[in-house]
C-alpha cells in the first residue's frame, strides 16, 4: 500500500496541510499509533512520520514523502509553546502522552538528556539535524518534496507532485496559530482517520521499534 507521509518536524504546519488534503478526497490521519490508522489512511503526518521515515519507507514501498520546512525565527518560538504544555507529559515513565509520540519527541529532541530543552540554541540543532539527515536519505529521489507552507503557491506545487489537478488551488490554511496547539482534533470532516484505530491486532503498533 502506498501512502503520503508528512515528515516536517511539529510546528510546521502538519495541521495545516492535513486539513488541506482532506478535501481533496484523502483520508488523513494527523499521527498515527496502530497498524490500523496506517492501513485507514492514505496520508499520515506529524508522529511518527517525522521520526520513522526509513522505517516507514520499507514497510510502504512506492510512498511519497514531504517535507515541511520553516524559518527557525518563526519554527523556535512555536516549538518553544508547544513543549512548554507538553513536556511534562512526555517523561518516557510518567507522562499521560502516547508512547509512540513519546518516543519519537525524545529522539528527536533529546528532552530529558539536555540541561535545557527549550534553549534556542538546542532546537536550532535538533531541526537542522533533522533536516539534514531527511534530505540525506532522499537525495536523487523523486518521490520527495520539501515545501513551505507559507509560501504562495505551494499548496499548488503539492497537489502537482501528488498528481492532482491543481488549477483551481488556492492556498493552504494556517491553522495551530500562536498557542493553539489542537485545531485538529476540533476540525470536522469525514475523511479524518482516528490516530488510535483499532483493527484485528486491536490497537497494536509496528514491530519496528
Amino acid at each position: 500500500m502506498n501512502k503520503i507521509f508528512i515528515i516536517g518536524l511539529p510546528r510546521t504546519g502538519t495541521t495545516s496541510i492535513s486539513v488541506a488534503l482532506l478535501d481533496y478526497g484523502f483520508k488523513v490521519a494527523h499521527t498515527a499509533y496502530t497498524k490500523r490508522a496506517f492501513e485507514l489512511a492514505d496520508v499520515i503526518s506529524d508522529a511518527p512520520c517525522f521520526a520513522d521515515y526509513k522505517e516507514l519507507d520499507a514497510l510502504f514501498p512506492n510512498s511519497k514523502f514531504v517535507y515541511l520546512d520553516r524559518a527557525l525565527s518563526a519554527w523556535v518560538p512555536s516549538m518553544q509553546r508547544l513543549l512548554n504544555k507538553m513536556l511534562p507529559e512526555l517523561a518516557p515513565k510518567t507522562g499521560y502522552l502516547n508512547p509512540v509520540l513519546k518516543r519519537c519527541m525524545n529522539n528527536t529532541f533529546s528532552l530529558f538528556n539536555c540541561e535545557n530543552p527549550l534553549s534556542q540554541a538546542h532546537l536550532e540543532n535538533c531541526y537542522n539535524t533533522h533536516k539534514k539527515a531527511v534530505f540525506n536519505y532522499f537525495s536523487q529521489r523523486d518521490d520527495f518534496l520539501s515545501i513551505d507552507i507559507s509560501q504562495s503557491g505551494n499548496l499548488k506545487q503539492l497537489l502537482v507532485f501528488l498528481g492532482i489537478d491543481s488549477s483551481a488551488a488556492g492556498e493552504f490554511p494556517h491553522l495551530n496559530v500562536g498557542k493553539q496547539v489542537d485545531r485538529w482534533r476540533e476540525y470536522k470532516h469525514p475523511n479524518k482517520i482516528n490516530s488510535n484505530s483499532a483493527g484485528t491486532e486491536r490497537r497494536k503498533f509496528f514491530d519496528y521499534i
